[in-house]
């Protein structure tokens, strides 16, 4: 192996060991961290298709672990219904995106993430009016999901806004990231991306993740989940930032 496939690897090691460990203290994040190291130094595109096996697992593992699944992927199917729909739509468009742009894109996201992640702004969208709003938020979530590979907005701040309790915020979160991330595969695998040579590395990250995931919830243990998440959001800004300025340079 030469030194530059080493440090690749190293680097892909350290994205996925990393990204466990914000998913181990918060709940999310293994995505966004995955993407915004590895979009750094390969195609956004590449990066997603290595994405799968860890995220699909991991989030497996988190909506499976939830007291109430049944209950809320009755109350959410027509949010994860526009979650797989939106989802290869993205990807479409992000295949035919030039690198510039899929990148650009990508930083937009995780800046946007990242900022919202910061603000003290916190809406509340009332049992009522679910059914008005979850088609549209599944949908947009799944357009930006497979444009980016970033799994977050608009669903993260939608479901803040409805109160949910710890454990049913985590387990709707495990159940829209499982949905993204299938779709996602599908997607890719249609495009001729998630070849079984790519399902096999996409495979070996989900170690690095899972151990990630064990240290993340020990740290959590010790440390304020709130002073972790705004170094985290902090992160999110400042490399999304950068991947925009490198995308228009």
């Amino acid at each position: 192996m030469n030194g530059t496939s080493f440090e690749l690897a190293a680097l892909i090691l350290f994205a996925f060991l990393a990204a466990g460990t914000v998913k181990g203290v918060i709940g999310m994040g293994l995505p966004s961290v995955v993407m915004a190291v590895l979009g750094l130094v390969m195609l956004p595109l590449q990066a997603a298709a290595l994405l799968v096996m860890p995220s699909l697992i991991t989030n497996i593992w988190q909506a499976w672990a939830g007291p109430a699944l049944g209950l809320l992927a009755r109350r959410f199917a027509i949010m994860l219904l526009g979650v797989a729909v939106g989802t290869p739509i993205g990807l479409w468009l992000f295949s035919h995106l030039s690198p510039a742009w899929a990148t650009g894109a990508l930083g937009a996201v995780l800046a946007l993430y990242g900022a919202i992640g910061l603000t003290a702004w916190h809406p509340k969208v009332a049992r009522s009016a679910e059914t008005r709003y979850s088609p549209w938020v599944g949908l947009s979530t799944g357009l930006l999901s497979g444009a980016t590979g970033v799994f977050v907005i608009p669903a993260v701040p939608y479901l803040n806004s409805l109160e949910l309790s710890k454990d049913e915020l985590i387990q709707t979160l495990g159940m829209s990231f499982v949905v993204s991330t299938a779709s996602m595969a599908l997607g890719l695998f249609w495009i001729g991306r998630f070849t079984a040579g790519v399902a096999a590395q996409s495979l070996l990250a989900v170690a690095p993740a899972l151990v990630g995931m064990v240290i993340g919830q020990r740290i959590r243990a010790r440390l304020s989940p709130q002073a972790f998440r705004r170094g985290f959001f902090i992160g999110m800004v400042s490399l999304g930032a950068y991947m925009v300025l490198r995308s228009l340079r």
